[in-house]
């Protein structure tokens, strides 16, 4: 008995070491036994129904949920900090490595007008992330405002497509830091990579170096966000001085001849480049995952994202326009355009400034990318979708460890095997889907709130954006299959122009933005919407089909374990509740108010809950 005894205490030790048991994956009542399991299986259509049509509160992601990381993560941030956190995050691989194939094969000089539409693009998604990141400063990002206002389920497939994001941009990342560094060392951009014959096309070229800077990233990830900062912004300033050398020394070599034609392959190679190119912009919305973070999100987060998307915006413009007017566009190299350039102009030694500068972005994007992906894994997992285990904050450091190395390794394995041009491909379609749903959330929020909206008003809510969604959808259907017809476009574009004229005069708004508001609504989100399902026509077939692959295994995943384990955590825990203990229930719409007649200004009639 002794022995047993001691047995047992060598067990509990050792899990309060390692800190991992089943409780820490599948701690729900659906999971307990094979009966209770069974059980939930055959529940499955009503619990799929409940999470279609509930949404959470945004208190209860601001308190309840954060709770259950067991310890708070440090507000140390500043605007100042945002900023080259978003430079960090976003000047990196793309303007780097896709600049040189997009522009040699897809839109020549024009290229400047691709980073104008991503750009455009970009900005537009920008301004409705601030409103929520201010009003819902969560680790959560995107997944909690679309939780909030979309749903559970909608929250979920956007959750999956999030972790594809960053993953997919990570390895990306990775792997044009091995490119760049084979330059910085005289070796041609595929030098260092391991030549794999048994495996498939474009999963063949092995990259050991992209799984090395993955682990010296983690590193940094974990120990601190405030350090994590300080490193980044330092970088950072380094990366922005080797840009400025890259356009004064580069346009030292200029050649106005070079930019003609200026566009050799029309306009469909342009908004193709422009599809592609939105991976060079890939990465603002880490900054806000950092609002739990931040001290003063309603001042800070604005600031920081708008700032710097301005930045990079002008920062890419400008190099694009030096290298084009550096060599002619059929010319550019496309692994290391900018090193290749210099050299090509007759100033070899500069190639070691660029690979240099280069290589800073890069770090710095997979730096801010890894602390970006850990935060909004950790919020998932606050939910239950993904095992509670990835939701632990560590006390010491005040950061999500279990989430960051997790995530970190799947990167450094991706980075390993995948090759460029699949990666980014498969980024864009993931990146501009969720931009997409952000825009519709921010519509819903502005016109739709339980208990003030009638349901006239709420019908005409749904067409009106069931027309722009679907006009926006033939728009980009009619530019992919047709190469050169033009009556499409007469038909989808006034639909959509004319469905966000009904929302503006026929919907009256149900609420004010409390702190920060995007202006123009609901012009903005609307043409966020359009110009982001357009991009996703200009993406080829084989990128679609993996989408369907990766967004078939993330429906499977969710009818089996995450459906049931968000919905027992929705049950038990004080998401079901209201401020004064009292049960929500749901009513005909599939909303939830509460038992007590609330007013409709009161925060529980405004949002419904889980």
């Amino acid at each position: 008995m002794e022995g047993a005894k001691d047995a047992r205490g060598e067990r509990t030790a050792r899990r309060r070491v390692c800190s991992c048991s089943k409780d820490d994956f599948l701690p729900e009542e659906s999971f307990r036994s094979w009966g209770n399991y069974w059980g939930a299986l055959k529940e499955t259509p009503a619990r799929l129904r409940d999470r279609l049509l509930t949404r959470s509160l945004e208190t209860t992601e601001l308190h309840e949920v954060r709770a259950r990381s067991q310890h708070e993560m440090k507000r140390t941030l500043m605007w100042w900090d945002l900023i080259w956190f978003g430079i960090g995050a976003v000047i990196g691989a793309g303007i780097f490595v896709l600049t040189g194939l997009q522009t040699k094969e897809h839109a020549g000089p024009a290229i400047v007008l691709s980073f104008v539409v991503s750009g455009v693009s970009a900005m537009l998604s920008v301004f409705c992330y601030t409103e929520f990141a201010v009003e819902i400063p969560v680790a959560g990002g995107s997944f909690a405002y679309l939780r909030v206002e979309l749903g559970d389920f909608m929250a979920f497939v956007a959750a999956g497509n999030i972790i594809l994001e960053y993953l997919i941009g990570g390895a990306a990342v990775a792997r044009s830091w091995t490119s760049y560094f084979s330059t910085l060392l005289n070796h041609k951009p595929e030098d260092f990579l391991i030549k794999a014959h048994g495996l498939a096309d474009g999963y063949n070229e092995l990259d050991p170096i992209a799984v090395c800077i993955c682990g010296i990233v983690c590193v940094f990830a974990v120990l601190s966000t405030k350090g994590s900062s300080r490193l980044n912004y330092i970088a950072s300033i380094v990366h922005i001085l080797v840009i400025v050398f890259i356009i004064v020394a580069g346009l030292t070599k200029a050649d106005t001849a070079n930019y003609t034609p200026f566009t050799p392959f029309n306009s469909r190679g342009i908004f193709k480049a422009s599809a592609v190119l939105f991976f060079a912009y890939v990465g603002f919305d880490a900054v806000s995952t950092m609002a739990e973070e931040t001290k003063n999100p309603a001042r800070d987060i604005p600031i920081g994202l708008i700032g710097s998307m301005v930045m990079t915006t002008i920062a890419y413009c400008s190099m694009v326009i030096t290298l084009c007017l550096m060599q002619p566009y059929y010319q550019i190299d496309t692994h290391a355009p900018f090193s290749v350039a210099f050299k090509a102009v007759g100033m070899d030694w500069a190639k070691y400034i660029v690979a240099f500068g280069a290589l800073e972005g890069m770090t710095t994007a997979l730096l801010t990318g890894a602390v970006g992906l850990a935060r909004y894994v950790t919020h998932i997992a606050r939910t239950h979708m993904m095992p509670p285990w990835f939701a632990k904050v560590n006390e010491k450091t005040g950061t999500p460890v279990n989430a960051t190395v997790v995530m970190l390794s799947a990167t450094a394995v991706i980075a390993f095997f995948t090759e460029m041009d699949i990666l980014a491909d498969l980024l864009s379609i993931s990146t501009l889907f969720i931009f997409m749903l952000v825009a519709v959330a921010l519509l819903v929020r502005r016109y739709y709130v339980n208990g003030v909206t009638k349901p006239a008003d709420r019908n005409k809510l749904i067409v009106c954006l069931s027309l722009m969604v679907g006009s926006s959808i033939a728009t980009a259907t009619y530019w992919g299959l047709s190469e050169h017809g033009w009556v499409g476009y007469v038909i989808t574009v006034p639909i959509w122009f004319l469905a966000t004229v009904a929302l503006r005069v026929l919907v009256p708004q149900a609420r004010k933005p409390k702190l920060w508001g995007v202006p123009l609504v609901p012009w903005l989100p609307s043409a966020s919407i359009a110009i982001n399902i357009f991009l996703l026509g200009s993406i080829n077939r084989a990128s679609f089909e993996r989408f369907g692959l990766w967004t078939g295994f993330l429906l499977l995943y969710y009818y089996f374990f995450g459906l049931h384990a968000s919905y027992d955590t929705a049950k038990e825990s004080g998401e079901t509740k209201g401020k004064d203990g009292l049960e929500w229930k749901k009513v005909e719409e599939g909303n939830v108010s509460s038992t007590t007649n609330a007013g409709p200004g009161s925060e529980a009639s405004a949002i419904p809950s889980t």
